[in-house]
């Protein structure tokens, strides 16, 4: 399982020099090197659509490159105006409903940054790399197993078109992160023998149903809290986390088990908290523990000790005393700097792939509420890579074509009970 860090092909090696060499050929002129203008368009336009896009804004400035905003759209045509009419959009150029994504796409847009609801993400990247876009793909990538490979097979694709793909892990572009991690790697704290991950805080918002609400719009404006659309907060929000631990440890968790409940979630089917065991191997375990209860104790961060060692995740490292190579980064502001990272690689023609590592830590966090579900021990190549699994083949129900397609009936707004057999229902 470790070996999955280093990036693989799902397609022979030389048609996929042949493809890349073709489209990197071709993706040359992306950024008119005269005007220097990036074409942007939007897909969900959220609180997250609007800061990721002032992000790509900003990220484009400190770049010396002119933006425009060529397109949004949003399941709700009123949101996505709303948005365009704050970036000079004609009317006509912002799009609504369930297959807005597929209007933006076609536009000469050259950058598509991804913000919708995570159950989306896998059908609207492979539309985008489909059609040669460039992608920012916020996180997590996917609700379940399915879209989670989804992913990494379109990644695979995207590398052979030459595209670029980021996604939205910040902390992977952050001084203090990219310092730690390479003082780990030069050996600072020993080898990590285990360590906490947290997001302990509160349910960041509710949208109550509106009357004569369509199960469709109440679940799409709703999502936050329906595990069908956001995987639930240890996905959608704790993957963070997760993924530093991956980060920092150099590989993938073998399994995970875990528990959680409800108890005063007002609205949704998720769980109030998780407590889980991340098994690294080499007697090597992560505690990921994640919470949104009102008037609780809040913390966020990573904390990991070592043989020689501790360190707080871009904080206060201490062990060794380690000369590395100073970290240097365009902006304080990490989700500017992903937008940075990006582009600049798009123009150098040496396209970052973020593809199979942010949909490889979003199976990750997909195994440990599927842990905590059931209340059974989940092998992350159950998910991933053994067909024979019960799990391999879980997906989320209504999904993103059920939508598209209009076809949507809301599940019961209660939790997963653990324990019950070796059912798996539509929430994992």
């Amino acid at each position: 399982m470790n070996s999955r860090i280093n990036r693989r092909s799902f397609i022979g090696a030389s048609t996929l020099v042949g493809a890349g060499l073709a489209a990197s050929q071709l993706l040359a002129g992306t950024i008119n090197k005269d005007t220097k203008k990036v074409k942007v368009g939007l897909i969900g336009c959220g609180g997250r659509g609007r800061g990721a896009l002032g992000n790509f804004k900003d990220a484009c400035k400190i770049l010396g490159l002119e933006v425009e905003v060529v397109a949004v759209g949003d399941a709700f045509k009123q949101v996505a105006e709303q948005v365009g009419n704050g970036h000079g959009l004609a009317a006509d150029r912002c799009f609504g409903g369930f297959d807005a994504y597929q209007k933006v796409i076609a536009t000469d847009c050259e950058f598509v940054l991804m913000a919708t609801p995570p159950s989306f993400r896998p059908l609207h990247f492979a539309a985008c790399v489909e059609a040669g876009k460039h992608c920012f793909i916020e996180k997590p990538v996917a609700v379940d197993p399915v879209g989670a490979r989804s992913v990494i097979a379109t990644g695979e694709k995207a590398k052979a078109k030459g595209l670029g793909i980021v996604a939205g892990t910040q902390r992977r572009h952050m001084a203090g992160y990219l310092r730690n991690k390479a003082l780990i790697d030069a050996g600072a704290i020993g080898q990590i023998k285990g360590g906490v991950v947290q997001w302990n805080g509160t349910v960041p918002w509710i949208a109550p149903r509106r009357a004569g609400e369509s199960d469709a719009s109440y679940m799409a404006r709703n999502w936050l809290n329906f595990t069908e659309l956001s995987g639930d907060h240890i996905v959608e929000q704790h993957v963070h986390n997760l993924d530093v631990a991956i980060w920092f440890l150099g590989r993938l968790p073998v399994s995970a088990i875990g528990f959680g409940g409800r108890a005063r979630r007002e609205t949704g089917d998720q769980f109030d908290f998780f407590s889980v065991d991340y098994d690294f191997g080499d007697n090597v375990h992560i505690h990921s523990q994640c919470r949104q209860i009102s008037g609780t104790y809040q913390a966020v961060g990573e904390s990991f000790f070592g043989t020689e060692g501790f360190c707080y995740g871009g904080g206060k490292l201490s062990g060794k005393k380690m000369e590395v190579a100073e970290i240097k980064v365009d902006s304080d502001n990490g989700q500017v700097q992903e937008h940075v990272d990006l582009i600049r690689s798009v123009m150098e023609g040496k396209p970052l792939n973020d593809a199979r590592q942010i949909a490889e830590s979003t199976a990750v966090a997909i195994m440990g509420r599927m842990s905590a579900y059931t209340g059974d021990i989940i092998r992350l190549r159950d998910l991933l890579d053994n067909e024979k699994s019960a799990y391999y083949n879980f997906a989320c129900v209504p999904a993103a074509l059920d939508f598209e397609k209009g076809s949507v009936k809301m599940p019961a707004e209660t939790p997963s009970v653990p324990g019950d057999g070796a059912k798996i229902h539509a929430r994992g």
